[in-house]
């Protein structure tokens, strides 16, 4: 049984049907495009302060370069925030602050980055699909979620991360070849791990993204393997970190910890969200917050019934049958990920992007790199759900900024990222000509993909 199967007898939905289906959805995606360059060219309009970030992050540069301990705010020009990055990218970050270039022009700067991250994410087969395909990929990395006007407003290097999330991405999601001997793509893969665990290195409560690597098709010592070159991407920045910076390390910790008296902790949580904030503000009302093991006991739970379950449910329903047949659970679930690996990537994906969603501390700009990993999900959904993320994902958050509606805190971000997360689980794929043609099935028979 494969990915794709025909659908012989049936000659699809009338004509008029489907040219009317094109002439909303074609309507929705204009609607959506203005709402994101609405909002994009009104704040590049504002004569407000935007940039906090990007000028902490160069003030701490520059205090390196002149000998001061970065991570004491007391020693940070023009700024009371703290600077969150370990040590080492203290030196890595020095070419993008020389001369004052980034701070005066991010906002430019960061725009031409997130067109870049559209155009270098990769579909779901060997190649990028149509410009229909780009052009909706780009889109939602512009506008899902106005992830990427926190971005922009607040200058985060989220930008930075995203980025390099987008190249390895490209590299790691290659469709594998039926040849065992893929060395090229093989050695792309291993570089798009490394990248994606540099990408953790800079907020580790990001790092259980890495986990979903094993949804890949691959064969199992190729997965691990993967999985090592993405452990390796994380640990190096810690180790040189600790083998070269022992004293700002240090400093580092006390920072991260909130234990340098007198200045702003990375982890104050005032204007973010996340489902671990949730239970702690649930629990609160309820005068039960005191409690740490309660709060997290909560958050557990809501990360497993809201996140969890819906994507463990999803990977058993689509491989029901199959992975009951003869042999360990692992190696049965390994079988049918590279028997099937159109699912097999579109799994991971959702593994990643669910994982991102459950991290414990969820700022509004975080919101760009989740968005990232869904555009690569959309451009495979059937019209009718595609209508739904687009609107819900785009058109209700855009508009609320553009009518001033405040989303501050991040909850608003975080349930409309879970509605469209729980629509991309439920939807059922439809495959582009280039996934039909590796799958060695003509694009011309009416398609689904099977599970979705």
């Amino acid at each position: 049984m494969s990915d794709i199967t025909g659908t012989a007898g049936w000659s699809g939905p009338p004509v008029n049907a489907t040219g009317s289906r094109k002439v909303w959805l074609g309507c929705l995606i204009a609607l959506a495009a203005l709402l994101v360059l609405g909002n994009l060219l009104s704040d590049a309009a504002r004569d407000a302060e935007y940039g906090w970030d990007v000028r902490v992050n160069c003030a701490a540069v520059d205090a390196h370069v002149d000998g001061r301990d970065p991570y004491f705010v007391k020693n940070l020009k023009g700024t009371k925030l703290s600077y969150p990055y370990l040590p080492v990218t203290l030196d890595a970050f020095r070419p993008l602050c020389a001369g004052g270039f980034l701070v005066g022009h991010f906002r430019g700067v960061f725009l031409v980055l997130a067109v870049l991250c559209g155009l270098l994410l990769p579909g779901l087969g060997r190649g990028r699909g149509g410009a229909r395909d780009i052009a909706l990929r780009l889109l939602w990395a512009l506008g899902a979620f106005v992830g990427l006007e926190w971005v922009s407003a607040s200058g985060n290097f989220t930008m930075m991360s995203g980025t390099l999330s987008a190249a390895g991405l490209a590299l790691l999601l290659r469709f594998p070849a039926p040849d065992a001997h893929d060395d090229r793509g093989r050695g792309a893969r291993i570089v798009g791990a490394v990248l994606l665990g540099l990408v953790a290195s800079f907020k580790l409560v990001y790092s259980p993204v890495l986990a979903a690597l094993y949804f890949l098709p691959l064969p199992r010592r190729q997965k691990i393997s993967l999985i090592a070159a993405a452990a390796a991407g994380l640990a190096l920045p810690c180790l040189l970190s600790v083998g070269l910076y022992p004293d700002l390390f240090s400093s580092w910790l006390l920072a991260i910890k909130g234990q340098i008296p007198d200045q702003h902790s990375i982890y104050v949580t005032d204007t973010s969200s996340s489902l671990l904030l949730l239970a702690q503000g649930a629990l609160d009302h309820a005068g039960l917050g005191g409690s740490k093991p309660l709060v997290l006991a909560v958050y557990a739970l809501a990360a497993i019934a809201l996140v969890l379950a819906p994507l463990a449910l999803t990977v058993r329903r689509m491989t029901h049958g199959q992975v009951r047949m003869g042999g360990a659970f692992l190696v049965r679930l390994d079988r049918w990920l590279i028997d099937h690996p159109c699912a097999a990537l579109r799994i991971t994906m959702l593994a990643m992007y669910g994982l991102y969603l459950c991290a414990p501390r969820l700022k509004e700009y975080a919101f760009f790199e989740l968005a990232l990993y869904g555009a690569i999900l959309i451009v495979d959904l059937p019209a009718a759900a595609l209508a739904a993320v687009l609107t819900i994902g785009i058109v209700v958050p855009n508009l609320a900024s553009r009518l001033g509606m405040s989303i501050e805190g991040g909850s608003v971000q975080l349930a409309v990222a879970l509605a469209c997360f729980w629509i991309m689980l439920r939807a059922r794929s439809v495959p582009s000509a280039q996934m039909v043609r590796a799958a060695g099935v003509e694009p011309a028979q009416r398609l689904r993909t099977e599970g979705f």
